[in-house]
């Protein structure tokens, strides 16, 4: 036996062998699946990135598997379908969740399924950031989804102060103001926005900050 099958053995049985609860190792998978695939093995390539993202659900598990899938051509039928599932299993849905986003909603975002991440979204599965990232995603083509979720995160900034969460309001307001743009409703941004600016005068940074961007 050659020396590279040697080692090919012998990475197979690091794999099969692996006692972490993370799986195994991510280099010895790498290594594994750039043998199979100079050896034609794809299907195999695509059972060991399918093993490893069970065991250790993350966006760069689904990617790797996604690619090999691909590669064996067998990812837009059930791989694709399991796989999600993997990740839907792996957390669990938290209405209005702050922090802690779904690797779920982050692999959706990543195949571009825009509509599937936001009804993953909707019954739980994403945090704030991952709100906002799909907002900035969809808001061309749905300003009216995207303004409810600038709109829904604006509120809880008006009761903070300092300079990261006026800069942080002065970017969702000008993203709600182009939703509103967009969707031929300028006057009642510019009603929210009075309303907004009485509410919160006695913040003069923020009242500054808004004047530099027109708002």
């Amino acid at each position: 036996m050659g020396r590279a099958a040697e080692a090919l053995e012998w990475a197979e049985r690091g794999i099969r062998e692996a006692e972490s609860d993370w799986g195994p190792d991510d280099e010895l998978v790498a290594f594994v699946c750039d043998r199979y695939a100079l050896a034609d093995r794809l299907a195999d390539a695509v059972t060991v990135r399918r093993d490893a993202l069970r065991a250790r659900p993350s966006l760069t598990a689904y990617r790797h598997l996604r690619t090999a899938a691909r590669t064996a051509g067998t990812w837009e039928g059930t791989e694709r379908a399991a796989a999600l599932e993997v990740l839907r299993a792996s957390d669990q849905p938290m209405k209005d969740r702050w922090y802690g986003g779904s690797v779920l909603v982050d692999a959706l975002m990543d195949d571009a399924d825009l509509e599937a991440a936001w009804h993953a979204a909707a019954d739980g599965y994403a945090d704030r950031h991952q709100w906002l990232v799909l907002a900035d995603r969809i808001r061309d083509g749905q300003p009216a989804d995207a303004l409810t979720v600038y709109l829904r995160w604006i509120e809880p900034l008006r009761r903070e102060t300092g300079d990261p969460t006026y800069e942080r309001m002065t970017e969702l307001l000008l993203s709600a103001r182009a939703c509103h743009r967009m969707l031929g409703t300028e006057s009642a941004f510019a009603a929210y926005l009075a309303a907004l600016r009485a509410d919160q005068k006695r913040k003069r940074k923020l009242m500054a900050m808004l004047d530099r961007h027109g708002l």
